[in-house]
């Protein structure tokens, strides 16, 4: 009978990893903040919970990778990390995995699961995506890796419904672009309203997992009818 998840081992090494989060993140803006780490985390574990009922045993997403992979996936965020830092995710987080081995005893990467881990960091990305369909480079891994699939639909399930709503403003606050615009404002294209039309209302289409898919609906929901009130707003007639 396989042990109940987490091990004492996996529990140290998450332990660890999320440490390493909240010391990072806590120099980001509150639109990718330890609190937002924490709940891609919770999410990414659901989901894969739930894919796993619909999955013969040993095509199961490994818990101990989705976790870890949600926790350290905006470790390297590029938007606050110079490109150097975050080219080799692996060689970043090698000395974190090396110790981890021996305070934990449980070694990843032995196993291969280091590496695993942060592949699926270094592709979880929205604009990652984009560059690989772009050039023809999406592969085989990325189509069938589960673990990266519950990851990157936890991750953008974040940047949609209430949630997104909260950390578009937020990071439109951090980096001192508007939040609306008349259409013809030259800042237009930065504003946080045009974020939604660029990306965030393209997100439910591009979710992977089933339960992921289902989440999204409502929250996609949700941010037309916020763009309605937005507009009926900035239109009204006194």
């Amino acid at each position: 009978m396989a042990s109940a998840y987490p091990t004492a081992q996996e529990a140290s090494i998450l332990a660890a990893a999320e440490e390493l989060m909240v010391k990072t993140m806590a120099r980001y803006d509150p639109s990718h903040d330890a609190f937002h780490v924490q709940r891609v985390r919770k999410t990414a574990l659901q989901l894969a919970r739930n894919v796993s009922e619909t999955l013969p045993e040993e095509k199961r997403p490994d818990l101990l990778t989705v976790e870890l992979a949600a926790l350290l996936h905006d470790v390297l965020d590029k938007k606050y990390v110079p490109a150097e830092q975050a080219a080799d995710p692996y060689a970043f987080f090698l000395p974190f995995f090396e110790e981890a081995a021996s305070e934990s005893g449980l070694d990843l990467i032995k196993d291969g699961r280091a590496r695993q881990i942060t592949r699926i960091v270094e592709n979880v990305s929205w604009s990652t995506e984009k560059k690989l369909i772009a050039s023809g480079k999406i592969d085989d891994w990325y189509r069938g890796c589960v673990e990266l699939h519950c990851v990157q639909d936890a991750d953008r399930l974040d940047a949609i419904g209430a949630f997104g709503i909260l950390r578009c403003a937020a990071y439109s606050a951090a980096t001192n672009h508007p939040l609306h615009t008349p259409e013809d404002d030259p800042a237009h294209g930065e504003s946080a309203i045009q974020h939604f039309y660029d990306k965030l209302l393209h997100i439910k289409d591009r979710l992977k997992t089933e339960p992921g898919k289902r989440l999204a609906e409502k929250r996609h929901t949700l941010m037309l009818e916020f763009l309605r009130a937005v507009e009926e707003e900035y239109e009204v007639q006194a």
